[in-house]
């Protein structure tokens, strides 16, 4: 490239002091790899640089950012470390095959260039050599930025108008999840892979039955199922990977339309902001099904149909436990039959459980949002769990009874369906096993047996697929002799509790998770309001779409529905009048009598069953007794003295026991005249 007047003229011996930078960069790494001629190009302006004078040791490539976009500065290092270099005045010029290459940003350019004006760093391009300091070259400079910028404008524009125009026919050809490839024909097809396609089905089949990602995985993980992967781009694209199926994977497909055939494009879009390390960023965020910009209902054969995904992506929402929601969750373990079900009357929020007492084994349903919030020190409200899940399971109980067989009968089915799809699978995955073998067993014997180096590391591999496959048989084995075949008894055992549903459901195998499942299907929500008189309407909505109201008389706490007898009570009454709590209860135990609960009684239970029945101590004070202090403090006397007038008989006093304090009844009399004595004896010790 030959050096024109003009840039030898602008270069000065300052500037040959310094360093002169050769910058590189292409948009993206297929840039890189395919436009090799722009990369030879931008190498070639280190001999530019020699041309202008700079010796080879303080030339200097950055060529960190090819493969990386210039719209902004995030991730490209080298750009910073340019422009870290030319604010200390470390730099004579940097060199660019043109603006764009630097920058496709104005705000990232014009910084640039006005660094470049304050420390006397020049720019030099294919076109010329350029000094910001200079008005013209600065007002030149600054057109090649904003061109730059728009020419990256017009090209986007161009190629996502192309793009969407393409997605709105559904041709526009994307990744497609797993479980569907393209045929010959650019169509969508499932994969013709059946273990792959059986995987997928087992998905949405256990969502069914578990009503959670987390279940799904649960099983997956419990019959040791593995779940397929197809690898992107690189060596091994398309390859077919079996890896562990994860709650994020679960959630993935679950949410996806593609698996209910249909053909969205704009599911997601990226929002730029500000990064924590304050550059600018994006982020990717969902878009709300009704903005999509390309929805097509039907474009190919899915796994599941609309209706279901609809229902899915309804059951993960209720799922989520972060956020107030009136929506019932997944059926999880707990005393708590209507975990989920039951909305608060006062708020409409939801109840949730709670267990109290020693071991948390009495459950209440709560509505806490008001004191977790801080607006209350109270919960807004609060019922115990068994009176209103025993109407429930009434009620539940009643509405089956009619359904009873037909329910036995087709939860066999299901269980049925469900074994042969987990047998199916280890099938396929055998037949996968022996087919890996023999391929690595026929690569083995194809090879030259003189070539050493190539035949040792194909035997390792066929060694490696033997043993795979003898791992499988070795689990298939251990999974037959688990059988979960239903047998003709366990037949008979069901359908004779289908007949009596609710020895079923109160039979100690059913669990509780079950159970609330149930509950689930059959009622939206409940909602309950606290009457008066420790009673609850509850209003229950069935969702099918029908309501009725149940009134339900709230139990007491189990202490105040004990019930002690009338001769206990009476002779209690009669013991206070010579024995304290203590006593009492020796006195009682020794008699063989116990409390409602069945145990011996003790001086909390004397004291309760006093101050429930209202019965007085005998060691409690009455009307006008005092204690020995109290008569000290008011007669200006020491404790000692009241005590030797008690010795001596000038006043009276009773006690229950010889360890027990005295009680004195002291009228205003006798008071006024114990006064008077504890005068003069004080006037006699002062003479």
């Amino acid at each position: 490239m030959p050096i024109t007047d003009n840039r030898s003229a602008k270069i000065t011996e300052v500037h040959l002091q310094k360093i002169a930078y050769v910058y590189l960069r292409q948009s993206s790494m297929g840039q890189v790899r395919t436009h090799t001629e722009s990369t030879e190009r931008q190498y070639a302006l280190q001999e530019l640089a020699r041309q202008s004078g700079w010796n080879s040791p303080r030339i200097v490539i950055l060529d960190g950012d090819l493969g990386k976009s210039g719209v902004s500065t995030t991730d490209r290092e080298d750009f910073k470390s340019l422009v870290t270099n030319v604010s200390l005045g470390k730099a004579g010029a940097v060199l660019a095959i043109e603006a764009s290459r630097l920058a496709r940003s104005n705000a990232d350019w014009h910084r640039l260039i006005e660094i470049c004006g304050v420390t006397g760093t020049l720019i030099i391009d294919e076109d010329g050599c350029y000094d910001p300091g200079d008005f013209n070259d600065g007002l030149l400079l600054g057109l090649k930025g904003t061109m730059a910028q728009a020419e990256l404008h017009f090209i986007r524009t161009r190629l996502l108008t192309n793009k969407l125009n393409k997605a709105r026919k559904g041709e526009l050809r994307v990744p497609l999840p797993i479980g569907y490839v393209y045929d010959e024909l650019n169509q969508v097809v499932k994969d013709p892979d059946a273990q792959v396609r059986s995987s997928l089905e087992l998905v949405f089949s256990y969502f069914q039955q578990c009503g959670s990602a987390y279940g799904v995985v649960q099983r997956f993980t419990q019959e040791k199922l593995g779940f397929p992967k197809r690898t992107f781009g690189g060596t091994w694209a398309g390859k077919l990977l079996w890896k562990r199926l994860s709650v994020a994977r679960a959630n993935a497909i679950l949410k996806n339309p593609s698996y209910a055939g249909v053909y969205a494009f704009g599911r997601h879009r990226s929002i730029k902001g500000i990064l924590e390390n304050g550059e600018v960023g994006a982020r990717v965020s969902s878009v709300p099904e009704e903005n999509w910009l390309v929805n097509l209902p039907d474009h190919h054969e899915g796994y599941i149909s609309f209706e279901q995904y609809t229902s899915n992506l309804g059951q993960l929402a209720r799922n989520q436990s972060v956020k107030e929601r009136v929506l019932s969750g997944p059926a999880r373990e707990g005393l708590a039959l209507l975990q989920g079900l039951l909305i608060c009357g006062c708020c409409g929020r939801r109840l949730s459980p709670r267990y109290q007492g020693n071991g948390g084994i009495y459950p209440k349903y709560q509505c806490t949002w008001r004191k977790r919030e801080g607006f209350s020190k109270s919960v807004c409200m609060s019922v115990p769990c068994p009176p209103l899940d025993r109407v429930i399971e009434e009620r539940v109980l009643e509405v089956l009874s009619s359904e009873q067989l037909e329910l036995a009968l087709s939860a066999f089915d299901i269980v049925c369906q469900r074994n042969d799809q987990i047998d199916a699978q280890w099938k396929m995955r055998l037949q996968r096993a022996e087919y890996e073998s023999q391929l690595a067993q026929r690569r083995y014997e194809e090879v030259d047996p003189s070539n050493r180096l190539v035949a040792s590391t194909l035997e390792q591999r066929w060694n490696d697929s033997l043993i795979e496959l003898q791992d499988v048989k070795d689990q298939i084995d251990q999974m037959q002799q688990q059988s979960r075949r239903i047998t003709e008894q366990q037949r008979a055992e069901v359908l004779e509790l289908a007949e009596n549903l609710p020895k079923l459901w109160h039979n100690t195998a059913t669990a509780w998770k079950d159970k609330k499942r149930i509950l689930q299907l059959l009622i939206s929500d409940i909602t309950v309001q606290k009457q008066e008189q420790c009673s609850a309407l509850l209003q229950l909505r069935w969702q099918g779409g029908a309501s009725e109201e149940i009134r339900v008389d709230l139990s007491r706490s189990k202490l105040s529905r004990q019930r002690h007898s009338e001769a206990l009570i009476a002779r209690v009454t009669e013991l206070t009048k010579t024995m304290d709590d203590a006593q009492i209860a020796a006195c009682l135990n020794d008699e063989g009598l116990t409390t409602a609960k069945g145990v011996a009684f003790t001086i909390k239970s004397i004291q309760r069953i006093r101050r429930k029945h209202a019965i007085a101590g005998a060691d409690d004070k009455k009307a006008g007794e005092i204690s020995v202090k109290e008569l000290a403090r008011r007669v200006g006397v020491s404790v000692g003295v009241v005590y030797g007038w008690i010795d001596k008989g000038v006043i009276s006093g009773r006690r229950l026991n010889a360890g027990s304090p005295y009680l004195l009844a002291i009228s205003p009399e006798i008071e006024q005249e114990l006064a008077k004595r504890a005068c003069q004896a004080n006037r006699t010790k002062t003479l």
